[in-house]
């Protein structure tokens, strides 16, 4: 047997906290002195200890600890559930990053405010496409929302088209429709010459008349530098934009977003 101090010190947590969990009911003492009030634990008792620390630096609460280890789970069920646990925390770390960039990204625009030169917008018309496509429903226009969606899709698209046997014949193309309850269809495009597949719908891109247009090179989280470029352009040329805007992918890097280049296209039209 350990006494409270002894068994705190093998088992690298303080005393107060065994304290604390003997309360709650989550680690009871093996025997408790009647005569002193001393606790005492056993050996075996750093099996329900070391779930109970795993558990909790994962960030289940000491109730959903209690359930858990009262279920007294193998060795490989808890596993499981931990590395489902771990994924969601490297998700929303990942996500925090993600805030995190767009922060800078957004930082940058104020900085640069009152110097955005609008020489590189292009007007120009785009022709009707042939293309194949996938679309989904994502929750907002935010990139945090978009990304996650429009990236699968993308994968899904070449994956089936060349189960078919359809060769691209172009750039890949993404856009966008507002959905319901505000919500947003992304559509993951590429235009092909010919074929059909089952599972891919094969339509027409529509020809925008006029399209005020603009080269962005770089991570998409540094979009917002060229659409507000864009805006720019159209407020100060007379201009109205019509809808969301397509985004062109002339080039992509899988190991280096830094090396991304999209043209975005937005359909505009002048008031009379």
């Amino acid at each position: 047997m350990f006494t409270i101090g002894d068994f705190a010190a093998f088992g690298q947590v303080s005393a107060r906290m065994l304290r604390h969990y003997d309360a709650i009911g989550l680690l009871r003492p093996a025997v408790v002195d009647g005569a002193t009030g001393y606790r005492y634990y056993s050996a075996e008792q750093f099996s329900r200890l070391n779930r109970i620390i795993a558990l909790k630096d994962l960030g289940f609460t000491l109730q959903q600890v209690h359930e858990i280890v009262d279920a007294k789970l193998s060795a490989e069920e808890l596993r499981g559930m931990l590395r489902l646990r771990q994924a969601q925390l490297e998700d929303e770390l990942a996500r925090s990053s993600a805030r995190l960039t767009s922060v800078e990204a957004r930082l940058r625009l104020i900085e640069r405010e009152g110097h955005m030169p609008t020489d590189d917008v292009v007007l120009k018309h785009i022709a009707p496409t042939r293309i194949a496509e996938l679309s989904a429903i994502s929750a907002s226009y935010d990139g945090e929302d978009i990304g996650p969606v429009l990236q699968p899709l993308f994968g899904q698209l070449f994956e089936r088209l060349g189960a078919a046997g359809i060769n691209p014949c172009g750039s890949p193309v993404a856009y966008y429709e507002d959905a319901e309850n505000e919500t947003i269809r992304v559509h993951a495009a590429v235009p092909v010459d010919a074929g059909t597949a089952a599972d891919v719908e094969i339509t027409e891109l529509p020809e925008l008349a006029q399209a005020a247009t603009i080269v962005h090179k770089g991570d998409m989280m540094e979009a917002d530098r060229s659409m507000q470029t864009l805006a720019k352009w159209i407020e100060d040329n007379g201009y109205r934009s019509q809808g969301y805007a397509r985004e062109v992918t002339l080039q992509f890097d899988m190991e280096n977003p830094a090396n991304w280049v999209h043209e975005f296209q937005i359909p505009v039209t002048r008031p009379h």
